[in-house]
């Protein structure tokens, strides 16, 4: 399999957390303004179950091109948070309620966008 850019795998993630009914997924290049990762992609699950399921098919799409996470999972016990560091990218799954707390999308507000659904 070739290897994909870090953009592409970014874009391709953030696509498939959105076939998968993920709400309002951004995925953001914040290299130019943060330390730890150059990409962060956020998503909204609709409940504990969908995040979940949100959750399985990240897995799964991670396996599927050989990606590991640095993190193994982090997650809130009320699983309204789930974080993935793939190093060049963070994959936050969010309640609806975490994400209009933490309001990520404004703390990195200089981003660039690359993709939206």
């Amino acid at each position: 399999m070739e290897q994909l850019s870090d953009r592409n795998q970014v874009i391709d993630c953030a696509r498939m957390l959105d076939e998968h009914k993920g709400e309002q997924t951004v995925a953001l290049y914040v290299g130019a303004v943060c330390s730890f990762t150059d990409y962060i992609v956020v998503t909204t699950a609709g409940s504990t179950g969908h995040a979940r399921g949100l959750q399985k098919h990240l897995q799964q799409f991670l396996h599927d091109r050989d990606l590991e996470p640095l993190n193994g999972q982090k997650r809130r016990q009320d699983n309204s948070w789930n974080l993935v560091d793939l190093g060049f990218a963070v994959v936050h799954i969010m309640s609806k309620e975490a994400r209009d707390f933490y309001e990520l999308e404004n703390v990195w507000f200089s981003g660039d966008e690359v993709y939206r659904a």
